[in-house]
């Protein structure tokens, strides 16, 4: 194996970095080949190339299409060192050999999020050639360094200004490093290609989505002695404005927070406190310090250390409420400054601002044996349109403000799950339950720990009463309106349960299991 890098391929699209790099290599005596527009920044920044068609013999054809996929090219990355015969054919066929490939692909990610993006324009950035070098290079990483992104120019450099070669540690780092680059950007293409040939078939292809890149390594994932990471574009939706590192825990609740509050986006000032990914309270209010206390109301006991989320700017008097209890983070889509002042004063407190916009998408369950279940994910809204009164008395108006409000909250709740309601707040939640009639009973005696009165609420079911008790139950505890699914076998009873205590009870025809 020769002792030190004497030949580079470079070709790449991101440019950032690539003159000092080559720079340092032509001044180590490497011989630089490279292609179109790489060869052309480097020799405008002065630095000597020579072109990939001088060096192969073979001029690049078909607009490009075909230029580094030659023999030459890949004898000199594939050839083992090592072989006798390996070497025997290289000197036969003159292929030198190839010690150090920098390549990135085409922008094909960046091209296809274009909104203008055309069909032609994406398969042209679908790139092959660079691939197939950084493949080759990486598979014969014994003796190729292989580099795909600037941020490990410096580590070859210096491992370089050593012994004029790189480790063979740090060789496979960055063969694996490859491909984990290549898996992510094929399926990229794959993805974009099954959105736009299957349109009638968009859920669940073979590997939609299963392949993400790594945003963030995390301290600890749910508990210390668990290692963790947080994967895909999750950061692109918030921005930290203050507080510690976000955590495994944080990351959960801060997504449950956004999928909560984007069922109010459109509605009057809205906050509401989570735990553990679960609702504790939520109001909504003429202004967000009113919405404030409405949730706070719900439970003064659960929201210590949790998160809140509101659907508008924190402002002064709000934050100074906010302020008066522990927190972990405070989501919102702006901080006005007199209220990040207060708010970081606290050191560790996590502040975020939400731009999180997307409803549509994928939730991801790990199972045993390394499995993974995919589902399309339970998007913010139902149609009214399908909503149908099944008892005899109509709702008032009040009663029907209340359900919608239930309504929206309950989803978000762990099944089984019960939520008391009033108009724009929220009066006793019960989540997670092996019984929808212990749900009911907690989110009742919750109330009562908060002095809330459940007379004239209505209670709101994610799925079905199985029987008529948990109906039962909640006109004990007050509720005059019921709002749920239906679907069981026992609907009949349950409705006439509901006639002979006066409730008005509304069926959706859509579950929210939350399990």
């Amino acid at each position: 194996m020769k002792p030190s890098i004497q030949r580079a391929l470079l070709s790449v699209s991101d440019k950032t970095g690539l003159v000092e790099f080559a720079k340092f290599l032509d001044g180590r005596g490497v011989e630089l080949i490279s292609t179109g527009g790489t060869a052309k920044a480097l020799r405008d920044a002065g630095v000597k190339v020579m072109e990939l068609s001088d060096y192969t013999g073979f001029p690049e054809m078909m607009d490009g299409r075909v230029k580094t996929l030659h023999p030459k090219v890949h004898g000199g990355l594939l050839q083992r060192r090592d072989l006798e015969t390996h070497r025997e054919q290289a000197k036969k066929n003159h292929i030198p050999t190839i010690d150090l490939v920098v390549v990135n692909l085409y922008p094909f990610e960046q091209t296809v999020a274009r909104p203008d993006c055309t069909w032609e324009e994406a398969i042209e950035n679908i790139d092959i050639g660079g691939p197939s070098m950084l493949r080759s290079a990486a598979k014969n990483h014994e003796a190729v360094t292989v580099l795909t992104e600037p941020a490990d120019y410096r580590t070859v450099q210096a491992e370089m200004e050593g012994s004029g070669n790189t480790t063979l540690e740090t060789r496979r780092r960055l063969a694996a490093k490859v491909f984990r680059h290549t898996a992510h950007y094929d399926h990229l293409i794959g993805a974009y290609l099954t959105g736009q040939s299957e349109k009638e078939e968009p859920v669940l292809q073979e590997t939609t989505g299963m392949v993400r890149r790594r945003a963030q390594s995390l301290r600890y994932g749910e508990n210390p002695h668990q290692k963790a990471a947080l994967y895909g574009a999750f950061l692109e939706s918030f921005r930290q404005l203050h507080g510690k590192e976000l955590s495994y825990n944080n990351v959960l609740d801060l997504s449950a927070a956004a999928g909560l509050i984007a069922e109010f986006e459109k509605e009057k000032p809205t906050l509401a406190i989570l735990k553990h990914t679960n609702p504790c309270g939520v109001g909504a209010g003429e202004n967000l310090a009113e919405a404030w206390e409405r949730a706070y109301a719900t439970d003064r006991q659960a929201p210590f250390g949790g998160i809140i989320v509101a659907n508008r700017a924190i402002d002064e008097k709000t934050a100074q409420s906010i302020a008066e209890i522990f927190s972990e983070v405070i989501v919102a889509p702006s901080f006005q400054p007199a209220a990040l002042k207060i708010l970081q004063a606290k050191k560790n407190l996590r502040l975020i601002e939400n731009h999180e916009t997307a409803t549509g998408g994928y939730d991801f369950r790990s199972v045993r044996g390394n499995g993974l279940l995919v589902q399309e994910r339970d998007g913010v809204g139902d149609d009214e349109t399908s909503w149908k009164v099944v008892t005899k008395r109509k709702p008032t108006e009040a009663e029907m403000k209340a359900m919608r409000f239930g309504w929206k909250v309950v989803r978000h709740v762990k099944s089984n799950a019960i939520v008391y309601a009033g108009d724009g707040r929220t009066l006793g939640i019960g989540a997670g339950q092996m019984s929808r009639v212990d749900s009911s009973r907690i989110a009742v005696w919750k109330a009562g720990e908060a002095k809330l009165s459940l007379k004239g609420s209505a209670v709101a079911s994610d799925a079905f009463f199985p029987f008529p008790d948990g109906l039962e139950a909640a006109a004990e505890a007050g509720a005059t309106a019921a709002i749920q699914p239906g679907g069981s076998v026992k609907d009949p009873e349950v409705i006439a349960a509901a006639d002979r205590l006066g409730v008005a009870m509304i069926f959706t025809g859509r579950r929210h299991f939350r399990h």
